[in-house]
């Protein structure tokens, strides 16, 4: 999953980073095939070059790795909400077939039954990056028919109703879950499945979709992960865990 995601980023992007799984994807693109690409973390960091992985968006070693670090409201007003950010990456609690997201609540609004971490910049990005691309597993209980609450828009009631409501950018480009990855269609703008997992079958990720899932025309299997892909994502994570544990 991570290997994939870290597949869909190009050398000398400008990605908005959410930290987890994002972070993961982002930095091994960065190690491997896109070393130009440049990171920025919602805590103000530009050009973020960390050797082991952040444990969050105030993470010193960020800031320390930076080319710049610039205030947050000057972070979203001129570098996110000028246009000069090319890809957002997002996790997701929840996520529709129009590629909505929820970080809010799950249940009602007034008497959840679980709160979640909320919105933070998410809105913001999936509004005004030039793409996002959503990482999640995928579960019956996250993929859902209709969310319990919209924390940042994806394609919304599909169609042109983006656009219509003056999101102007492309929007969820790309869903990367456990299974293998989903893309929206060009004219519903529904999330249909495009690839699938070596030793995943449509009928598995379709048990996994709480809506009736639909597969593109071209749906083929994902390339297996490489062993130059799969020695860096260890090397990560193993000096990660060391620098962590002290």
């Amino acid at each position: 999953m991570t290997i994939v995601a870290a597949r869909q980023l190009r050398d000398q992007v400008v990605c908005f980073v959410g930290i987890g799984l994002p972070s993961v994807a982002a930095n091994l693109a960065r190690l491997s095939h896109a070393p130009e690409i440049v990171l920025i973390y919602e805590s103000g960091t530009i050009g973020a070059r960390p050797t082991v992985l952040p444990l969050s968006i105030g993470d010193g070693e960020l800031a320390r790795t930076a080319a710049s670090v610039v205030p947050v409201p000057e972070m979203f007003r001129y570098w996110l909400q000028g246009g000069r950010i090319d890809v957002g990456f997002l996790g997701a609690a929840q996520i529709d077939r129009y590629a909505n997201i929820n970080t809010t609540v799950i249940g009602d609004y007034d008497r959840p039954v679980v709160r979640l971490p909320g919105a933070g910049g998410a809105p913001e990005i999936a509004a005004a990056c030039g793409e996002v691309f959503v990482m999640l597993e995928q579960t019956p209980r996250a993929f859902v028919a209709e969310l319990d609450f919209i924390t940042s828009a994806g394609h919304l009631r599909g169609g042109d109703t983006r656009a219509r409501a003056g999101l102007h950018t492309l929007g969820p480009t790309v869903v990367i879950t456990d299974l293998g990855v989903l893309e929206p269609e060009p004219h519903t703008r529904e999330l249909v499945a495009t690839q699938l997992y070596p030793g995943v079958t449509f009928q598995d990720m379709a048990a996994h979709t709480g809506w009736p899932l639909r597969h593109a025309a071209g749906l083929h299997e994902t390339p297996a992960p490489t062993a130059a892909e799969i020695a860096v994502l260890r090397d990560l994570n193993r000096r990660t865990a060391l620098a962590h544990a002290g």
